[in-house]
C-alpha cells in the first residue's frame, strides 16, 4: 500500500489465481476511487449519484413535486437523489424507475425490472407513471462488443430511443438528460434535441472519471407536451 500524488493511501490488488488483469484493474480503481468511498459514507447506492447531484446543483432541473422517470436505474444512485429532491418519499413528487437488473427498494421510487428496448416497455412505463413526466433521465449504457464503431452506434441508438420516449411523455418545459460518449456520432441527436428543447448542452461532471469519454447531454425546456 503506497500513497498517491494527493497523499491518499493507494491500494494495490494482487493478480494471480483466476482474477483477470481487467478485473484486477477494475477492483483497484474501485478501491482507490474517492467517490466510491464517499458513496458508502453517505449511504448512496453508487458513485453515479454524485454526477446527478453535481449536474442538478448547477442546472436545477429537479424540483419538488415533479414526476421523474429513471431509465437504467440500478443500483439506484440516481433514483435516490431524484426521490429526495422531488419529495417523492413524502408523497409530493413521483419517481418511476426501470432496469434490466433487479434493484432493492428505495422509499418513494416505483421500480420495475424491465428491458427499455422491449416493445412493451413504453406502455408499461406510462402505466406506472399515470400521467406525464417533468424529467426523463437515462444513465443507460449499451453492452459493448469491443468494436469502437459498433459500440458508438449502439450507445447513440439507445440514447435516441430514450429521447423518443421523452418526447412522448414530457410535460411542456420538461428536461431530458442522458449518458452519451464523446464522439461525432451524436450530431444528429443533438440537432433533433435542439429542435425539441429550448437549450441543449453537453456536461461532464467532476464525478465522471477523467480517463473516460463519458459525458451527458442535458436538454431543458421541452417545447412539446405529453402525448403531443
Amino acid at each position: 500500500m503506497a500513497k498517491d500524488t494527493t497523499g491518499r493511501l493507494h491500494v494495490t490488488v494482487k493478480s494471480g489465481g483466476k482474477r483477470k488483469l481487467s478485473s484486477k484493474l477494475w477492483l483497484e480503481r474501485q478501491l482507490n476511487d474517492p467517490y466510491v468511498a464517499q458513496a458508502k459514507r453517505d449511504g448512496l447506492r453508487s458513485r453515479a449519484a454524485y454526477k446527478l447531484i453535481e449536474m442538478d446543483d448547477k442546472f436545477h432541473f429537479l424540483k419538488p413535486g415533479q414526476a421523474v422517470v429513471d431509465l437504467g436505474a440500478a443500483p439506484g444512485g440516481w433514483s435516490q437523489i431524484a426521490a429526495k429532491r422531488v419529495g417523492a418519499a413524502a408523497g409530493k413528487g413521483k419517481v418511476v424507475a426501470i432496469d434490466l437488473l433487479e434493484m432493492p427498494e428505495i422509499i418513494g421510487v416505483t421500480f420495475a425490472q424491465l428491458d427499455f428496448l422491449d416493445a412493451s416497455a413504453p406502455d408499461k412505463l406510462r402505466e406506472m407513471m399515470g400521467g406525464g413526466a417533468d424529467v426523463v433521465m437515462s444513465d443507460m449504457a449499451a453492452n459493448t462488443t469491443g468494436h469502437r464503431k459498433t459500440d458508438q452506434l449502439r450507445i447513440i441508438g439507445l440514447v435516441e430511443t430514450a429521447a423518443e420516449f421523452a418526447a412522448e411523455v414530457l410535460n411542456p418545459g420538461g428536461t431530458f438528460i442522458a449518458k452519451v460518449f464523446q464522439s461525432g456520432a451524436d450530431a444528429d441527436l443533438v440537432a433533433q434535441l435542439k429542435r425539441d428543447y429550448a437549450s441543449v448542452r453537453h456536461v461532464k461532471p467532476a464525478a465522471s472519471r477523467q480517463d473516460s469519454s463519458e459525458r451527458y447531454v442535458l436538454a431543458m425546456g421541452f417545447r412539446g407536451g405529453a402525448g403531443g
